[in-house]
């Protein structure tokens, strides 16, 4: 293969699309079992009407859908309906398990078999990494623990107190559905900040500048919400009024039936819901040796600097509907000069 995508997400499909339109010879490599990436996922009760801005794929625009319908799926449909419009060679399920150096070429290991290529785009995102952080006694609790992407709907903690973990927007749309059920309590390490204005195309240039900074630099990127904030919706402005919203700093520790608070009050909850993000779905790099010292993978564009056989969309910067489009196209358009440049 002249390259192999990893992953058919919006980065993936992206990729996917402007490579068809190359020339090159290209596969998608995608571990789901049918169309729709981290999508699949998402919990039943989230709804169109309270997704953020998803941004077109290329060449074929996204119908405002049912605001009632499930988001679930939606999205996993509008992106079937992508791949069978061009009939994108993406094959699944197929689970890649490392990518090695193989001289002037890679070799991506899979369940089956190896794929060697001159190029490869990674586009796996972060939904098979969720990040829990360790805190003392969480083994010692008794109640329950889940990660937000093990979130099915609020109606399993109905009449229950639950602490939500977490200042993005996940934490914020779970904790308003267990609202209407249970008894909440919004727990995040820094003060939230919420956003008053609209988030124009000047915000989102800033925020994606000092993600950008941070990649350049071999630093791990930071949460978008981290650089943007929360948008203050009717939603989030009538909970804050009515104290839904209260959010307090981060207990101490966990204790059996409970959590420890700074002044050393303990207060017993029933679960513990940890809304705290995820990590980029890397490890299959690992025997690339891309990482730099601060921890992350230094990029120019979209070219890993330690090893430009390698593009990572949907990382980074381009960690966003809009951005992952973007990224999708400037990685073949480099990968294609590089293959067509004459040698010498």
């Amino acid at each position: 293969m002249d390259v192999v995508v990893v992953g058919a997400g919006q980065a993936g499909l992206s990729t996917a699309y402007f490579l068809h339109r190359s020339g090159l010879e290209y596969v998608v490599l995608d571990a789901e079992d049918g169309p729709g990436g981290a999508w699949r996922h998402r919990w039943p009760s989230l709804r169109m009407a309270t997704v953020h801005g998803i941004h077109d794929l290329p060449g074929m625009p996204f119908a405002t859908p049912d605001p009632d319908a499930p988001a679930r799926d939606v999205l996993p449909a509008y992106f079937a309906g992508f791949e069978r419009r061009d009939s994108l060679r993406v094959r699944r399920p197929v689970r890649v398990s490392e990518v090695r150096d193989a001289g002037e070429g890679l070799e991506v290991v899979t369940d089956q078999g190896v794929v060697p290529t001159r190029f490869l785009v990674n586009a796996t995102g972060t939904w098979t990494r969720p990040f829990v952080p360790h805190y003392p006694g969480a083994e010692s609790f008794r109640g329950r623990q889940l990660h937000a992407s093990e979130y099915a709907g609020p109606a399993e903690f109905a009449g229950r107190k639950v602490v939500v973990v977490g200042g993005g927007t996940s934490a914020v749309q779970q904790l308003l559905e267990i609202a209407t059920v249970a008894e909440p309590l919004w727990v995040t390490r820094r003060e939230p900040v919420f956003r008053e204005e609209p988030f124009t195309p000047e915000i989102g240039r800033a925020a994606v500048a000092l993600v950008e900074e941070r990649v350049k630099a071999g630093l791990p990127p930071r949460s978008v919400v981290h650089v943007t904030g929360l948008s203050l919706t009717p939603a989030v402005r009538t909970a804050l009024a009515s104290g839904v919203l209260a959010r307090r700093p981060m207990f101490e520790r966990i204790t059996e039936s409970g959590v420890v608070w700074a002044d050393g009050t303990e207060e017993r909850v029933d679960a513990i819901l940890w809304a705290t993000g995820f990590r980029a779905a890397l490890d299959h790099l690992a025997p690339l040796r891309l990482r730099e010292p601060g921890g992350g993978i230094r990029l120019d564009g979209t070219r890993v600097v330690a090893d430009p056989r390698v593009h990572l969309v949907g990382y980074g910067p381009s960690a966003s509907t809009v951005g992952a489009t973007r990224a999708g196209r400037a990685a073949v358009r480099e990968i294609r000069a590089a293959l067509t440049a004459p040698v010498g």
